[in-house]
């Protein structure tokens, strides 16, 4: 039996309406759906192992896609204003919480939207990584104690002789402590350890925001 189309139905664009669900701020139904869109079966008939290939190329390259992102595209200063996210409940969450991302769209769109919404827990891992750094590394800890300890002692001597009545001198004393800055920071590698601490630091967000699903937006609650 053949049913006839119904000429009052709506027939709505995936396009549009993955757009519609964009401006909405439905990204956890939009996630879903392109998941769900790039796993329906396919008419074309492959061998076990052309597949197999296919599926490990495609993932390869998604893999390799996310380092070409912009991860702070959409990050505004108002995202770090707000409470960080429970670690355990919202920011790591539960296995389930985790899908490889079905192609470059649903990764940019992970990205994009956890990278807002988990900014703080981000600082906070570069923060602790960089530290972790600081310990592996003696020589960038003393430079870093080293630097603080220069500008500790210019601003006693500041004070202490009211270099703000001369501004001549102060602005001499200002860049010779750059300098002297400049050269502890270079010869006791600092530099180093800001960038081990960055790269691991971006590595590990990028990861977690494509891998991440999107989830309903809540009332952030503060960490304890």
């Amino acid at each position: 039996m053949v049913f006839s189309s119904n000429p009052l139905s709506l027939s709505v664009p995936d396009p549009t309406f993955d757009t519609w669900l964009r401006d909405s701020g439905y990204l956890e139904i939009l996630d879903k759906h392109t998941s769900s869109a790039a796993a329906a079966p396919s008419t074309t008939t492959t061998t076990t192992a052309t597949g197999l290939f296919i599926s490990f190329f495609s993932h390869a390259l998604t893999l390799l896609s996310l380092f070409t992102l912009n991860p702070f595209s959409k990050l505004t200063t108002d995202d770090f204003s707000g409470p960080t996210l429970y670690w355990t409940r919202s920011f790591f969450a539960d296995h389930g919480s985790y899908s490889f991302p079905s192609g470059f769209g649903q990764a940019r769109l992970r990205v994009n939207e956890n990278v807002k919404r988990y900014a703080r827990n981000y600082a906070s891992l570069f923060i602790l990584f960089f530290v972790c750094t600081l310990y592996q590394m003696p020589l960038a800890l003393i430079g870093m104690i080293s630097s603080l300890v220069l500008w500790d002692i210019f601003k006693f001597c500041s004070d202490r002789w009211g270099w703000d009545r001369y501004p001549v001198i102060r602005q001499v004393m200002v860049r010779a402590a750059q300098c002297v800055t400049a050269v502890i920071l270079i010869c006791l590698n600092v530099q180093m350890a800001l960038f081990c601490a960055l790269g691991v630091s971006y590595s590990v967000m990028i990861m977690h925001a494509a891998f991440r699903k999107l989830t309903p937006a809540k009332q952030p609650s503060r960490s304890r």
